[in-house]
């Protein structure tokens, strides 16, 4: 006869859960599927939110890469900005890289955000933890979708070709999600602790797109600012989500892969370190 959840009987034991990897593993799995149908709802609620009270609605996910972009064409052209010559039209250069890194920004961003708004129902209510990211999950694929079908018609009437490569958007569209979630997930702990993270990431996200070929491409000559572009692991990732939405051939798909199987592997480990961190921050944040 079938239990019911509640009468099912769970047990805690004192040491700790890295000792028995494989239930810990086992519970992770059930939580996530467990998690599936809240984080779905969550996912829902706060998108919903997000863009009940907009007259524009999705169009904001156009918008601010736009301006963004503008303001760099003036940069540029103007002459206070010096850009080395880019394989795209510059205006289509940093447009495009400017929606690929707002995905990837987005994925950052969402674990610390969607975690910290959720602090009074983790302190009152027991549910799966995983549903929180995986709501997080849900709504940057789903906004990730809709900048990607706005970037890539705003490309098609503006008469830029569009060719087979834009198929492989989706991939490097995933690929950005994990990295961003993965190194995000890293920051909810402290971030859960002490505000000043949450303060800080738009400053280091600002700076850190600077350092990654999102507006200036990768320089010819070689010195720290070639070394720094080339090395930083999310060069790869921007420069092949980019090829692929303008339709062009990627010189960086070998790294992209072995990156992105890094980040899943990245991903994993701050999963476990999230499901055994939660408890003890949620205590913490009761006493």
């Amino acid at each position: 006869m079938n239990k019911l959840q509640s009468d099912i009987e769970k047990v805690y034991r004192p040491d700790s859960a890295l000792r028995r990897p494989h239930i810990l593993i086992s519970e992770m799995w059930q939580g996530f599927l467990d998690g599936r149908e809240l984080a779905r709802r969550l996912a829902i609620r706060d998108i919903s939110a997000q863009y009940r009270q907009t007259a524009l609605g999705f169009l904001w996910l156009f918008i601010l890469p736009l301006f963004n972009t503008l303001a760099w064409i003036f940069l540029q052209s103007s002459g206070v900005v010096s850009v080395a010559n880019t394989d795209l039209p510059y205006p289509v250069y940093v447009f495009v890289g400017t929606m690929v890194w707002a995905i990837f920004s987005e994925a950052f961003t969402m674990p610390l955000q969607i975690v910290t708004a959720s602090k009074p129902m983790l302190a009152k209510i027991n549910f799966p933890r995983e549903a929180l990211l995986l709501s997080g999950i849900y709504q940057v694929l789903f906004n990730s979708g809709i900048k990607v079908l706005l970037t890539i018609g705003a490309l098609f009437f503006f008469g830029n070709f569009i060719g087979w490569q834009c198929m492989l958007v989706p991939v490097g569209v995933i690929a950005l999600v994990i990295a961003g979630t993965g190194l995000g997930t890293l920051l909810v702990p402290l971030g859960l602790l002490y505000n000043d993270i949450s303060k800080a990431l738009p400053l280091a996200m600002q700076f850190l797109m600077y350092l990654t070929p999102v507006v200036f491409p990768i320089p010819d000559k070689q010195g720290f600012a070639k070394s720094v572009f080339t090395h930083n692991p999310l060069t790869p990732l921007i420069m092949t989500a980019r090829d692929w939405m303008t339709g062009q051939p990627s010189a960086w798909v070998n790294e992209t892969l072995w990156i992105s199987l890094g980040m899943m592997v990245l991903l994993f480990i701050v999963w476990t370190v999230f499901k055994l961190a939660l408890p003890i921050l949620i205590e913490r944040m009761n006493a």
